[in-house]
């Protein structure tokens, strides 16, 4: 089966640094195809009408991954106002720059000082991702009207 609009397709993926070649991440991924923005849009039109088996590497300057840092995301609190029994690389939920729900990473503990970054981990880095395409199917009803492939390497519902 060919990579179309509203096919699953699940890709085993291994992301490097692109100056640098250092590794960031790996592992599978399943999502829908088709505009969805469930994976980098370079890599969705890399995918287009290839099939299982297919491998590919797509570099992925700023703007094509997860964009430039944005300073306005970094902030430091006071560790008085930390909710107990969270630590360096957990995560926790606040106000963003325009009010709306934002999700921070806990970056730093120094003294009384909580260093946190709503920024993504990878912004600010050009990208090199190397996928190969494991498995397509046709998506369920279901799974297009959620935006998103279900199960195995997909969302889960709870």
């Amino acid at each position: 089966m060919q990579i179309t609009a509203n096919t699953a397709v699940t890709l085993h993926y291994h992301i490097t640094e692109l100056s640098t070649g250092k590794p960031l991440d790996s592992g599978h991924v399943a999502y829908l195809h088709g505009g969805y923005d469930n994976v980098f849009p370079k890599v969705e039109a890399a995918l287009e009408g290839q099939s299982v088996g297919f491998a590919t590497t797509v570099e992925l300057d700023l703007p094509d991954a997860f964009g430039p840092r944005d300073p306005a995301l970094a902030r430091v609190i006071d560790k008085k106002d930390f909710p107990p029994g969270v630590k360096v690389g957990g995560q926790l939920q606040g106000p963003g720059p325009d009010g709306q729900p934002q999700v921070f990473h806990v970056v730093k503990i120094k003294g009384q000082e909580v260093h946190l970054d709503g920024n993504h981990p990878l912004a600010g880095l050009a990208l090199r991702f190397a996928c190969k395409v494991t498995e397509v199917r046709a998506a369920s009803t279901e799974e297009i009207a959620h935006r998103h492939v279900h199960g195995g390497h997909g969302h889960h519902h709870g």
